[in-house]
């Protein structure tokens, strides 16, 4: 029995967004990373420096192009972009999302809340799944034998690795594992994902934890 390919596919969540509105940016433009946003790409680059990266893809969105680049830099490769990481849709773009003053003190926003299961208010979980299986498919045969970078958000990814380790796909927001600028790595063996890692290059750039209204 010959032994298997072992590629790595990195699924890697943007950094801070500068938003001092706090509204719910979603898929709109532009918005880019703060300057700590900045710094966790960089922490990011200088934490893979070492390892066999071969292709740096992102979606399309400033934020995730942004965290990209110094990846990208730091192993001479230029930035693809895959519609399919994009952020999940959701009807409260541009809008903040609260109880006290937000979108949900008005009644005519209440519908999209109906279903929490598929849910609702944007683009259903396994919509979400199917496209980024697809583009991290799509990334294992590009950089087949090494790794790649994929940067996304944080709902597509966590709701990825929820399919992946067969656990439910809705869930309590405040309970996902994927904070700003984290890996989630999943190792292919052939053409078969076999393990889950997760790690946080910039966790001591974090900031305190509070009521996200991005991802």
């Amino acid at each position: 029995m010959t032994n298997p390919t072992i590629t790595v596919v990195h699924l890697l969540r943007h950094g801070e967004v500068y938003n001092p509105q706090g509204v719910l940016y979603g898929r709109l433009p532009g918005y880019h990373l703060s300057e700590l946003g900045r710094k966790m790409a960089e922490r990011v680059a200088e934490f893979l420096a070492t390892r066999d990266i071969v292709a740096v893809v992102a979606s399309p969105l400033e934020r995730a192009q942004e965290t990209a680049q110094p990846i990208a830099a730091a192993h001479g490769l230029e930035v693809l972009t895959d519609e399919r990481l994009i952020e999940a849709a959701n009807v409260f773009e541009g809008k903040t999302f609260g109880v006290g003053d937000g979108s949900l003190r008005h009644l005519r926003h209440w519908p999209h809340l109906r279903n929490p299961f598929r849910p609702s208010w944007g683009e259903p979980y396994r919509e979400q799944v199917a496209r980024m299986l697809a583009a991290m498919h799509s990334a294992r045969d590009l950089a087949r034998g090494h790794e790649a970078v994929l940067v996304s958000h944080q709902l597509p990814i966590w709701v990825t690795r929820c399919f992946v380790e067969r656990r439910r796909l809705w869930h309590d927001p405040r309970k996902r594992q994927c904070s700003l600028a984290s890996l989630t790595s999943f190792t292919y063996h052939d053409n078969e994902i076999v393990s889950v890692s997760y790690t946080e290059p910039a966790k001591d750039l974090l900031p305190l934890k509070k009521t996200v209204a991005g991802a």
